[in-house]
C-alpha cells in the first residue's frame, strides 16, 4: 500500500481506538479524521465534504423535521400508547416492537422507520423507568433484520441488484432473498430475547438526562367532558402508566374517595388529587380534557396553548404571596401564568391545591408566556425561575394534517412517486407550512451530532476506497483460499462484507466486494448468485459498530451508547448469522457449474 493507504488505515484505527475508550465525541473525530486526510492529500476538500450533500443525510435531517411534527400534533403519543401503553416490562415492548418494525423495515425504508419509533421508545423508557439504552439498539437491529427480507428492504438490496443486471446476471425478485433473509431475522430476533438482557447496557444515568427528577408535586385536575378518562377503571386509564404518580383521592360532587382502588371508575367532573414527578406533571398536562383547577382560566385549546412553555418558581421569603391560597393571591391576574402545580420540601402534601397556604420554598409549576422569566427573574416574589424543557403545547389541532403528510410520505416511499430524500424534504416544509411545528422548533429537532458523523464518515470511506486500503486489503483476504472450496469463498466473503460495512457504509462495501464475487464464481467455475446473496446480507445487516449503519448511528447518542456496546452484542450476533448464512445459502443457491 502506498503513504495514502497507510495514513488511511491509522486514522480509522485511531478513531475506533478513540471512540472504544470514550475520549472524544464522535462528531468531532469524524470531522477531524477527514478533515486530516484532506489535508493531507489523501482526499480532495469537495471529497472531505461531499458528505454534507449526500441524499441519505439530508433524508436523515428532513425525518427528524418529520417526526418532531408528529410529536408535538400527538401523533407520537397517541401511537406509543396503542403500541407500548400496555407494556410495563422490557420483554413486552421488544416483542411489540418487533410486531410493527420487522414488517414495516421490509418493505420501507430503514431510516424514517427509526427516526419515528425513538421518540416513542425514549418515551416509554422514561415513564417506565427503563433506560433507553436497553431498547434503542434493538430498535435499529429489528429493522436491519426487516430489510434483509425484500429486494426494497434496503438501499444495499437494490444496490447490488442494479449490479447484477449491469454484469448481465438475472436480478432479483421481490421476495428472492426472502428464503434465507426470513430465518436470518427470526433467529436475530430469538438472539435479542435470550441475550439482550444480559448483552445491553443499562445506563441509568440517562433516566437524569430525560429530566427524572424526584422533586414531587402535589396538583388538583377536573376531567371535562368529553376526555377519554371518562368511564374508565383507573388500572385501565392511560394513568396508571406515568412514572412516578399517585393518584392521591378522587373528590366527586363533594364526596371524598381516598384511598383510590385500581378498580375505582373514573366519571366526568370528578376533581382528581395527584402527587408526582415533573415529568408525570408534564404528561397530566397533555391527557385532552385534563385540566387544573387551581386556574379557572386555563387554556385548554392547543391554539391559546401555543407560545406558552412550563416553569417552575421558587418563592421567595419577601414574596407577597407567603399566607395566601392561590385564589387569594390571585395569581393569574397579577402575574399572567397558569398554576399547574405545588412542590413542598421535606413531606408530601395532603391538602387540595387549592386550599394550600404558600411558604417561602415552595416550587410552582406554572403554565406561562416565553417571556415569563425575563419579565420576573427581579422580581423578589421568586428566588428562582427556570424552564422544564421537556414541555411543549401539542397542536392537537393540526394531528390530521400532520398524518395526511406522513401517510403521503410513505405512498411516495413504497410507490417511488419521488426519491426517498426529495419526499422527506417536501414533507419536513409540509409540517412546517401546515403550522404542525414552528419552524424554530423544526431547527431545534435536528440532531446536528448524528449529521455530522454521518456526513464525515462518507469522506472517511471514500479516502478508504480512493488510497487502495480497502482494495489492498480485500485482496489480501482472498489472496489465500483458492483451492479451498466454494463453501469456504462463500464464508469468507460473508466475513469480508460484514467486518467492510463495520468500517466504511454498506453500500460502498456491497459495490467493493462485487466484483471480487464475480471473480471467486469464474476460479470455481460455478454460478455467481450464492456469492452474491452472501454478500447482501453481509453488507445489509451491520451489527458491529455504530458506524456501520445509518440506523446504528442514529441510536449511538440518544442511547448514551460506547463503542464497545456495540461489540459486546454484535459480534456474537455476527457469528451466529454468519453460520446461518454459509449453511442456508447453498441450499437454496447451489454451486452450479457455469454453463460452458
Amino acid at each position: 500500500m502506498e503513504i495514502g493507504a497507510w495514513l488511511t488505515v491509522g486514522v480509522v484505527v485511531l478513531i475506533l481506538v478513540a471512540l472504544a475508550k470514550n475520549l472524544a465525541p464522535t462528531d468531532w473525530l469524524f470531522v477531524g479524521g477527514s478533515a486530516f486526510l484532506a489535508a493531507c492529500g489523501v482526499i480532495t476538500p469537495t471529497e472531505a465534504l461531499s458528505g454534507f450533500s449526500n441524499p441519505g443525510m439530508l433524508t436523515v435531517a428532513a425525518l427528524f423535521v418529520v417526526s418532531a411534527g408528529l410529536r408535538d400534533t400527538g401523533i407520537l403519543d397517541f401511537v406509543g400508547q396503542r403500541i407500548l401503553g400496555g407494556a410495563r416490562r422490557w420483554g413486552t415492548a421488544l416483542w411489540r416492537l418487533t410486531g410493527l418494525t420487522l414488517p414495516l423495515s421490509a418493505f420501507l425504508n430503514n431510516t424514517p422507520i427509526v427516526a419515528m419509533m425513538m421518540p416513542i421508545v425514549i418515551d416509554w423508557c422514561r415513564r417506565n423507568s427503563i433506560s433507553p439504552s436497553r431498547l434503542l439498539i434493538p430498535l435499529s437491529f429489528l429493522t436491519i433484520f426487516g430489510g434483509t427480507c425484500t429486494l426494497i428492504g434496503t438501499s444495499t438490496n437494490l444496490v447490488v441488484n442494479g449490479l447484477m443486471l449491469e454484469n448481465k446476471i438475472p436480478g432479483m425478485h421481490l421476495f428472492e432473498i426472502a428464503w434465507v433473509g426470513v430465518p436470518y431475522a427470526l433467529i436475530g430476533i430469538a438472539y435479542l430475547f435470550l441475550f439482550g438482557p444480559r448483552l445491553l447496557p443499562d445506563r441509568r444515568e440517562l433516566l437524569d438526562q430525560l429530566g427524572e427528577s424526584r422533586r414531587e408535586y402535589i396538583t388538583e385536575m377536573r376531567i371535562e367532558s368529553g376526555c377519554a378518562l371518562g368511564g374508565k377503571t383507573v388500572e385501565d386509564s392511560s394513568l396508571r402508566g406515568l412514572q412516578g404518580l399517585f393518584l392521591i383521592e378522587i373528590d366527586r360532587n363533594g364526596e371524598t374517595i381516598a384511598p383510590v382502588r385500581p378498580d375505582h371508575i373514573l366519571q366526568h367532573g370528578d376533581r382528581l388529587v395527584f402527587a408526582g414527578i415533573v415529568s408525570s406533571m408534564v404528561e397530566l398536562e397533555r391527557i385532552p380534557g385534563l385540566s387544573p383547577i387551581a386556574d379557572p382560566n386555563y387554556e385548554v385549546q392547543p391554539n391559546l396553548q401555543r407560545g406558552r412553555r412550563l416553569w417552575e418558581a421558587v418563592v421567595s421569603e419577601t414574596s407577597p404571596l407567603v399566607g395566601k391560597t392561590l385564589r387569594e393571591a390571585d395569581f393569574r391576574a397579577t402575574y399572567g401564568a397558569a398554576v399547574l402545580a405545588v412542590h413542598r420540601g421535606g413531606h408530601r402534601m395532603r391538602q387540595k391545591l387549592g386550599d394550600i397556604r404558600i411558604r417561602p420554598g415552595d416550587t410552582m409549576l406554572l403554565l406561562a408566556a416565553r417571556h415569563f422569566r425575563r419579565a420576573f427573574r427581579n422580581d423578589p416574589a421568586f428566588y428562582l425561575i427556570s424552564d422544564v424543557r421537556e414541555w411543549r403545547p401539542l397542536r392537537t389541532d393540526r394531528a390530521w394534517l400532520a398524518v395526511a403528510i406522513f401517510v403521503a410520505l410513505v405512498v411516495t416511499m413504497t410507490c417511488g412517486l419521488l426519491p426517498i430524500e426529495i419526499g422527506a424534504i417536501l414533507a419536513a416544509i409540509a409540517m412546517v407550512g401546515a403550522r404542525c411545528i414552528s419552524s424554530s422548533d423544526a431547527r431545534r429537532s435536528i440532531d446536528w451530532q448524528v449529521l455530522l458523523t454521518i456526513a464525515a464518515a462518507f469522506g472517511i470511506g471514500t479516502a478508504l476506497q480512493k488510497s487502495g486500503a480497502a482494495a489492498a486489503i480485500t485482496s489480501a483476504m482472498f489472496a489465500g483460499i483458492q483451492g479451498w472450496g466454494p463453501h469456504v469463498a462463500l464464508a469468507i466473503v460473508f466475513l469480508l462484507g460484514t467486518l467492510v460495512t463495520a468500517l466504511i457504509t454498506n453500500n460502498a462495501a456491497a459495490v467493493l466486494i462485487f466484483p471480487f464475487c464475480l471473480e471467486i464464481a469464474a476460479e470455481y467455475k460455478c454460478d455467481s448468485r450464492p456469492f452474491i446473496m452472501a454478500l447482501v446480507l453481509a453488507a445489509s445487516a451491520s451489527f458491529l459498530t455504530p458506524i456501520g449503519y445509518q440506523t446504528n448511528m442514529m441510536v449511538y447518542g440518544p442511547g448514551g451508547y460506547k463503542f464497545t456496546d456495540f461489540l459486546k452484542i454484535g459480534i456474537p450476533l455476527t457469528i451466529l448469522l454468519w453460520i446461518v448464512a454459509v449453511v442456508l445459502i447453498p441450499l437454496f443457491w447451489s454451486f452450479v457449474p457455469a454453463a460452458i
